[in-house]
């Protein structure tokens, strides 16, 4: 099970964020991720848990989903751009 981080240990792991964006999803949508994400640990004997990956590093897994639907979170899940994050690409 994950665990989230509070505003407070974000702060104070990581400084102050630049933005946050905010993630949401309709039920259907989370309903065929869930059951995608259970058959792993299903066929695993629960040695596996299964999340989103990508890129950002975003981590839904099934109790996020649950803690969503039932209404104990606003979001899926929030992703956090620090200034450290911020790079520049110069095109050659």
């Amino acid at each position: 099970m994950s665990q989230r981080m509070t505003m407070d240990e974000v702060l104070k792991e990581y400084g102050v964020p630049q933005i946050k964006l905010d993630v949401h999803a309709t039920r259907s949508e989370l309903l065929k991720l869930r059951e995608k994400l259970m058959a792993i640990r299903d066929l695993s004997q629960g040695k596996e848990q299964g999340y989103l990956d990508i890129d950002c590093k975003l981590y839904i897994d099934v109790d996020d989903i649950d803690r969503y639907l039932s209404g104990e979170l606003d979001t899926v899940g929030e992703i956090y751009a620090f200034p450290d994050d911020i790079k520049s690409y110069k095109e050659e």
